[in-house]
């Protein structure tokens, strides 16, 4: 039943694509409420239990049902901000899990802001985020992770500093940067974007507009002060250039930096038009395949023409990758679902009426 509750792989995804296209979305709404909703603060997170199932209900209208279920999304996140508050006092780096958008407090934001559209609890998740960032004595961003990208392994045995979207600060830069467009604001709210800003300028690497970021860095490259990564991550919207892009173009867009906005979408630019970085591509997902590549350029095109008028090719990309390698999964971040999801919004141009690509922090 808790793969029901899942956003990721469950039924509340396969919900709201039959939301988008005009279906009956009940049946995927009454498996995933079968049985009891997950709660538990170290387990739940926008992808999974109560929160994923609340977002999905929030997206779908079913007022009636979420009363309960924000109730406990309201003690999850104080559970969490609690916890993330005792360790910056103790001195201590985090675990990517406590600040990042897929298991994190980021994750807790993005519900809060699409739920209710402010609030005092988003305003203390953002004041976490914005504490997440200040200065610390070590020279290490407050946001450096204790563990690896993904599991141990040598290389990250002093941590990381991740870059993604999914995983890395650009997740809360975006949700900083979303809430401030919307009036909601912490204070040092524009001080912590600035801060995460010029640390992704520090390891930009290229000249404009041939620019791109490297998904991740280890303790000894932030010591050395330079990334070993031989060229740019594949172009997706979890670790790539996309979804880093994609952060930047809304902070420079709530911070009123054209600048910033404009090196973002040139640096998108280059890289859905480089043909050695879309053949990094191996899969068709939301998460780190095509379909993610579709609806990020999808959504930041509504800011630039020029990438606007990418969209069909991708389109025809991910056609065809399809035909080569369809997804043996359901789900929306790595399966069928993401896919569609994704198809319908770029080929009918029209903002996803559940608004579900929220859960990426890819819309306005």
């Amino acid at each position: 039943m808790i793969t029901a509750q899942s956003l990721s792989d469950g039924a509340a995804g396969a919900a709201l694509l039959a939301a988008e296209r005009g279906e009956d979305a009940r049946p995927w709404l009454a498996e995933m409420v079968a049985g009891p909703v997950m709660a538990h603060p170290d387990e739940a997170n926008l992808f999974q239990g109560a929160p994923a199932v609340a977002f999905t209900l929030a997206t779908l209208g079913q007022p009636r049902a979420l009363a309960t279920l924000d109730r406990h999304v309201e003690a999850i996140t104080h559970t969490r901000l609690e916890a993330a508050h005792r360790r910056i006092d103790r001195g201590e780096l985090p675990a990517k899990r406590e600040f990042d958008l897929i298991a994190g407090l980021t994750g807790l934001g993005v519900y809060l802001l699409r739920r209710h559209g402010g609030g005092e609890l988003l305003r203390d998740v953002l004041t976490y985020l914005v504490r997440l960032t200040e200065p610390r004595p070590d020279d290490l961003p407050g946001w450096w992770a204790l563990d690896g990208p993904a599991g141990p392994a040598p290389k990250w045995g002093h941590g990381h500093g991740n870059l993604g979207m999914a995983h890395g600060i650009s997740g809360p830069l975006a949700l900083l940067a979303l809430a401030m467009r919307r009036g909601v604001s912490a204070d040092g709210h524009a001080d912590a974007m600035r801060r995460i800003c010029r640390w992704l300028d520090r390891w930009r690497s290229g000249e404009p507009p041939r620019i791109w970021w490297p998904g991740a860095i280890s303790r000894a490259e932030h010591d050395h002060g330079t990334t070993r990564s031989p060229g740019p991550y594949r172009p997706s919207w979890c670790y790539g250039t996309p979804g880093i892009a994609r952060a930047q173009q809304l902070a420079g867009l709530a911070l009123g930096d054209p600048s910033r906005q404009r090196l973002a979408e040139a640096a998108l630019i280059w890289c859905v038009t480089d043909e050695a970085q879309l053949s990094q591509l191996n899969d068709v997902s939301l998460c780190h395949g095509w379909a993610g590549l579709v609806q990020t350029v999808w959504r930041m095109g509504a800011h630039d023409e020029r990438i606007r008028a990418v969209v069909p090719r991708l389109l025809d990309g991910l056609a065809v990758s399809l035909l080569r390698q369809p997804p043996h999964e359901r789900g929306l971040l790595v399966g069928e679902t993401g896919v569609l999801l994704a198809q319908h919004a770029a080929s009918t141009n029209a903002p996803p009426i559940t608004r579900w690509d929220a859960c990426l922090l890819l819309n306005d």
